[in-house]
């Protein structure tokens, strides 16, 4: 390239970056950040100098935030981290350096403990609320670009509705998510486990990882698994979800099978039994990780259609026979998700979505004499306003429900720090470097039928209240699953967005429970099920650049 070409490209390359910039400055500052490969704010992984060393999951500990119920039975003095006998009933064997008599933090199985005590105590609606990878760190990033200043730098926080409402009495927390072990072998087929105990185990040293999640002493790389010395596995979706959901530490890709793969029980399963109704309500498939270990039994997380089939009461390869009723409702995305083949799936898969085999929504569809009242995304219709129709329609006739949306992707779409619907990447500008333009080239953008026809993570949780609240007592599983697929991307501008939509997904519930008799027999617990490695360098300068954001949706 000639010298004159090579300073137009320059050239068009600055005047994009402060275009973007001063039009979005948090998308400003994730291109900026992709172009140069380095941010002064922050980097994701253990390499500062590298905007992006690391893409996947962490074992950071998870901050856990309760409405109506508090902490005291399952913290401090009652951690199991200070015993090594609930240890190894934990984790079916004494984990290396994991006994701390000082642990002020709880496990992840505690979660699950925490919402069986509310049952017991006779709270009558129960709300599990599951931001999908949000540790203390995006948390705070997301919460500075909010309030545009460093209102906190350990604690709670005070931006977000989670973080700030006071209607009830509230508690705040922290929780080891390490599973009992990573690679684990199975056969789909015969729903068996072939090596148990795995590869790599479980375990939580908190000389390393820390005693708190803002604790800066912490070692990146043995959180992320990469520590010779102290390998302890890191956990998926999988095996954080079921802990949640069935109190058991298990390998990763498990849905709710302990590590030798035999089933065990999922709270929703508990609680329907005793009379609650249930429900799931997610941004992402409808048989991800996490909306799947509410109800279903796999040794795979990747068994989708057949995770649905349990979801929904309907055979599956792990429940041929003594079905259960499925799920009084579910709400999520998933539709449009096409293949003709899936090997992780075994040999029950049915060409067609990914996600619902074309006989389950068959069966379950009440026009042909299913149990459940559907809605699918529909051509021309707003998706917030045809959800409310079908869960009107479905109260009146006293059937559960099935809600089915998402994009091409398989999620909703993806709102950004700014409130809009356009990450970067989700359409190529015409004077957008070749850089993002070869990084980005696959990525279908958003039409807006697609912003239209689909409803929000809110519109999802008050339409799942009410059918619940129709049936009587509940339990309620909401998932924020963009936070994940954000932080998997190394982009804080879509995870900032993630947290805001998560965030008004909580206020949807919180007013709701106001308007519907108040707290007194409800509880909400609000936790993620992992964390990842974005680690926010320099406070003070991600403030003074991403200045100009919208406050938190309350």
């Amino acid at each position: 390239m000639g010298h004159c070409c090579q300073l137009a490209a320059l050239i068009t390359l600055v005047a994009f970056r402060l275009v973007a910039l001063a039009e979005d400055p948090i998308r400003g500052m994730q291109i900026e950040a992709e172009i140069d490969g380095v941010a002064a704010w922050g980097h994701w992984g253990d390499q500062p100098e590298r905007y992006v060393s690391w893409s996947n999951h962490s074992n950071r500990l998870i901050p856990v935030y309760t409405f109506g119920v508090g902490l005291t039975d399952v913290g401090g003095a009652n951690s199991p981290y200070r015993s090594e006998e609930r240890l190894r009933s934990l984790y079916g064997r004494l984990p290396e350096e994991t006994v701390d008599p000082r642990a002020d933090y709880f496990d992840q199985t505690d979660v699950y403990r925490l919402q069986m005590m509310a049952a017991d105590k006779g709270k009558r609606r129960i709300v599990l609320f599951v931001f999908d990878g949000l540790d203390w760190e995006t948390t705070r990033a997301a919460a500075i670009a909010s309030s545009g200043a460093v209102t906190y730098d350990e604690g709670r926080g005070d931006v977000f509705g989670f973080q700030t409402y006071r209607g009830v009495a509230t508690d705040f927390g922290w929780c080891v998510t390490s599973p009992a072990n990573d690679g684990t072998r199975f056969d789909v087929d015969a729903q068996a486990v072939r090596n148990p105990g795995g590869k790599t185990p479980g375990g939580y040293d908190s000389q390393l990882g820390g005693g708190t999640p803002w604790d800066r002493r912490a070692n990146a790389r043995y959180l992320m698994g990469r520590d010779r010395d102290r390998p302890h596995a890191v956990t998926d979706s999988a095996a954080s979800a079921t802990s949640l959901c069935s109190g058991r530490k298990t390998y990763n890709d498990a849905i709710n099978v302990d590590p030798a793969g035999e089933p065990v029980e999922p709270i929703a399963v508990t609680l329907q039994n005793r009379g609650y109704a249930v429900g799931v309500v997610t941004s992402v498939p409808i048989s991800h990780a996490t909306p799947a270990c509410a109800y279903a039994n796999n040794v795979t997380r990747d068994d989708y259609q057949d995770l649905s089939r349990d979801l929904l009461g309907q055979p599956s390869v792990a429940r041929r026979t003594a079905l259960r009723p499925g799920l009084d409702v579910l709400l999520g995305a998933g539709f449009g998700v096409q293949a003709e083949a899936d090997a992780q799936q075994g040999q029950n898969y049915e060409s067609g979505n990914k996600y619902l085999a074309p006989s389950t929504l068959r069966a379950v569809d009440a026009t042909h004499g299913g149990r459940y009242h559907v809605v699918q995304r529909t051509a021309g219709r707003h998706g917030d306003e045809l959800l409310a129709e079908a869960a009107a329609a479905a109260i009146a006739a006293g059937r559960p429900l099935f809600g089915f949306f998402g994009v091409a992707e398989g999620h909703l779409p993806f709102q950004t720090a700014c409130g809009d619907f356009n990450p970067i990447g989700s359409r190529v500008e015409v004077n957008e470097p070749e850089p993002l333009r070869k990084k980005y080239a696959a990525i279908r953008p958003y039409t807006p039928a697609d912003i239209d026809e689909n409803p929000t993570l809110a519109d999802m949780t008050r339409a799942a209240l009410d059918v619940l609240a129709a049936r009587g007592s509940f339990w309620l599983m909401v998932e924020a699953g963009d936070v994940d697929w954000a932080s998997h991307a190394n982009n804080i501008d879509t995870a900032i967005g993630a947290v805001k939509s998560g965030d008004a997904a909580f206020w949807a519930v919180v007013k709701w429970v106001e308007q519907h008799g108040g707290w007194k027999d409800t509880a909400v617990i609000v936790t993620a099920d992992h964390g990842h490695m974005f680690v926010l360098d320099d406070a003070e300068v991600f403030a003074s650049r991403s200045r100009g954001a919208p406050t938190a949706v309350k």
